[in-house]
């Protein structure tokens, strides 16, 4: 039997994994059927937490979507992982390899954790797309959304700014986005409402998992083209379905997202089971 912990970060849930000690045989097949909302435990993403592979790290983050792809990145994810860690240590800040880098957490007031996500990517080639383009204005367009901006915060995003997000079906557009031949690698897309300068209505439909509660890359991804656009400020709050993230790029170029972490239940799952 393989332990495993359920979390969440703002309603965006994960079944994590402690492989640091004992390996973890998660394939895609077992990825798929642990993300099973009906016949596994039911996930957004599975996480397996490994020993470190980079010096000045405590552990590494392997991140792998519900459909059983590998995601590089995942800021909720990533919070979730750091308030274990930062537990664990009772360090006042964490650096924890992934496959988007590393990333560096640490404890915020009320219990909040904010990570260092990086600094965003915007080269066509960096995000990637299939072509060059400007990525300030992707020529991209389906029924009711038009004109995105992308960037990279470890996986592709595309931000789509509309009038009024709530009157959008993202459960439609999604999925063609998604897979549309400028994502090679397909993307992460978001919807935003800018409400005011430091205030963004936000819905994504992310990559390998759908149409999320949150999506905290996506929310990073959104103020930043948010600031391109010059729709909003350095610094805003997020409101996403599952509840609110504080984004901040700073004057330094790299992305800070601060948002809570909460673990629902532990358990001990039979993988051999699953893979059979």
């Amino acid at each position: 039997m393989t332990a495993f912990r359920k979390m969440h970060g703002l309603g965006n849930d994960f079944v994590v994994f402690d492989a640091r000690r004992d390996a973890v045989a998660l394939g895609a097949a077992v990825a798929r059927a642990v993300a099973d909302r009906r016949r596994g435990i039911g996930c957004d993403q599975v996480i397996v937490i490994e020993p470190p592979k980079e010096p000045g790290t405590v552990a590494w983050m392997g991140i792998v979507n519900a459909d059983g792809s590998l995601a590089g990145a995942c800021g909720n994810a990533t919070r979730c992982v750091a308030d274990l860690l930062l537990r664990e240590t009772g360090a006042e800040t964490v650096a924890i390899g992934s496959p988007g880098g590393v990333l560096r957490a640490s404890r915020a007031p009320g219990g909040l954790v904010a990570v260092d996500m990086g600094a965003p990517r915007f080269g066509w080639a960096e995000i990637p797309l299939a072509r060059a383009v400007d990525t300030l204005h992707l020529p991209l367009a389906r029924e009711g959304v038009a004109d995105p901006a992308a960037c990279s915060m470890g996986n592709p995003h595309a931000t789509f700014f509309v009038a009024d997000v709530a009157a959008l079906d993202i459960a439609r557009l999604g999925p063609s986005l998604e897979t549309d031949p400028l994502f090679p690698e397909r993307a992460n897309i978001g919807f935003a409402e800018v409400l005011a300068p430091d205030l963004i209505r936000l819905r994504v439909w992310e990559r390998g998992a759908g149409l999320t509660l949150a999506c905290g890359t996506g929310a990073c991804a959104a103020l930043v083209n948010a600031h391109r656009r010059g729709l909003a400020g350095r610094a805003a709050t997020l409101m996403l379905d599952g509840g609110e993230l504080r984004i901040e790029w700073g004057e330094d170029g790299r992305v800070t997202m601060t948002g809570p972490a909460e673990e629902s239940f532990r358990g001990e799952l039979d993988l051999g089971a699953l893979a059979a």
